[in-house]
């Protein structure tokens, strides 16, 4: 008795959950951070997104046979798609250049990696549209560090282009 009502507890546990962790990965979200690298005199960039969005993403642009797991050329691809997608702007709307330094498939993610030598600045415009033109429910998330507090900024929907105010202590 006891073991069928624990048997019949797993089912419904299992029929409660399977919902939930069958649907845990549609939310589309990357996260890069801007390190303003005091040590090196650079700004880092570090995008990270989620092997199995760029698995999708990569088919979706490039088309069927793109293989972002097995193909150098589809990895690198992608990682240019990305730069492509991805802009830092002095606060006169200057473009700042970024070097493009490569990627890497580590697990579950792809990584990206660009710098730029850093400058003194008061403001910092970003734009970040990497899979928002494929999923427009992608959130591309950006952690600025290194200037004073952390600061976040969320593109999502039809945003484009967010700053950030650095604040130097007195």
């Amino acid at each position: 008795m006891i073991r069928a009502f624990l048997i019949s507890l797993f089912i419904i546990a299992g029929a409660v959950w399977a919902p939930v962790s069958l649907n845990a990965h549609e939310l589309k979200t990357a996260l890069s951070t801007v390190l303003f690298n005091e040590r090196t005199g650079n700004i880092e960039i570090v995008h990270r997104f989620n092997i199995h969005d760029a698995e999708h993403a990569v088919r979706e642009v490039f088309g069927r046979n793109a293989d972002i797991i097995g193909s150098q050329d589809t990895q690198d691809t992608f990682a240019n798609y990305v730069v492509e997608r991805f802009a830092l702007l002095k606060e006169d709307g200057t473009p700042i250049s970024l070097e493009y330094l490569g990627f890497e498939v580590e697990g579950k993610f792809f990584w990206v990696y660009q710098e730029a030598p850093a400058f003194e600045a008061n403001q910092l415009i970003l734009s970040h549209n990497a899979l928002r033109e494929i999923w427009p429910d992608q959130i591309n998330i950006v952690n600025i560090e290194g200037f004073g507090d952390i600061q976040t900024l969320t593109f999502s929907g039809s945003t484009e282009y967010l700053s950030v105010e650095f604040y130097k202590p007195q």
